[in-house]
């Protein structure tokens, strides 16, 4: 039977059909159990805070949401960098075309989550006396994937051509994890300062004395 029975009179209360005929209307307004998936006005609009927010909408909610802030979002961007730009674009608006708001518009990128970055992971210098306008662009990757190390570029390109001065110019360094050559003892043992090695010169990689 119906819930909506308790609204009623006593005298319509006492008749089965009347709260089986409820129950239709019950499911459509505030959702039963039993309705066979169907969910209730009641309980979508309990949800809606749920699409308004983007760290917990749904990914095909996104682009709906970055037009309320008037935010394009590029095909290829993760979930987690959409839901990212699109909670911090408002105030970062107000830093557009400063060198803190292109610093926070790449860590974004880099970092959606925030998950450790550091200053050293972005790094934008513009204190240069020469040539006018210049300014570089160093970013710091936690891995060396090639095709990884690629599409960073090119993101990176697309957001500090949006983000920069149109009469400033800029040259950009990504930096990856690489291997070292140089020992501690090394280090130790020429004073802090071991000269460069040369593949072929001084060092040698990958050969071994057979009998």
């Amino acid at each position: 039977m119906s819930r909506y029975l308790d609204h009623l009179p006593a005298l319509f209360r006492e008749d089965p059909f009347v709260g089986r005929f409820l129950m239709a209307f019950e499911a459509v307004l505030t959702g039963r159990d039993d309705a066979g998936g169907v969910t209730g006005l009641e309980q979508l609009i309990d949800r809606s805070a749920d699409h308004v927010d983007p760290l917990d909408a749904r990914e095909d909610f996104l682009p709906w949401l970055a037009g309320w802030v008037g935010l394009s979002l590029r095909a290829d961007w993760s979930p987690d960098v959409k839901r990212a730009f699109i909670s911090e674009i408002v105030p970062l608006y107000r830093q557009r075309g400063t060198l803190a708001g292109l610093r926070r518009m790449l860590e974004i990128y880099l970092w959606p989550r925030d998950d450790g970055v550091t200053r050293d992971d972005v790094v934008v210098l513009d204190d240069f006396e020469t040539p006018a306008h210049y300014f570089q662009v160093r970013l710091t990757l936690r891995r060396s994937d090639p095709s990884e190390l690629r599409h960073v570029q090119e993101v990176a390109r697309a957001i500090i051509d949006q983000e920069k001065p149109a009469h400033t110019f800029y040259a950009l360094k990504v930096v990856v994890p690489t291997m070292r050559l140089v020992s501690e003892e090394l280090i130790a043992r020429e004073g802090g300062k071991p000269k460069p090695l040369l593949l072929g010169g001084n060092t040698q990689l990958g050969t071994s004395d057979s009998a």
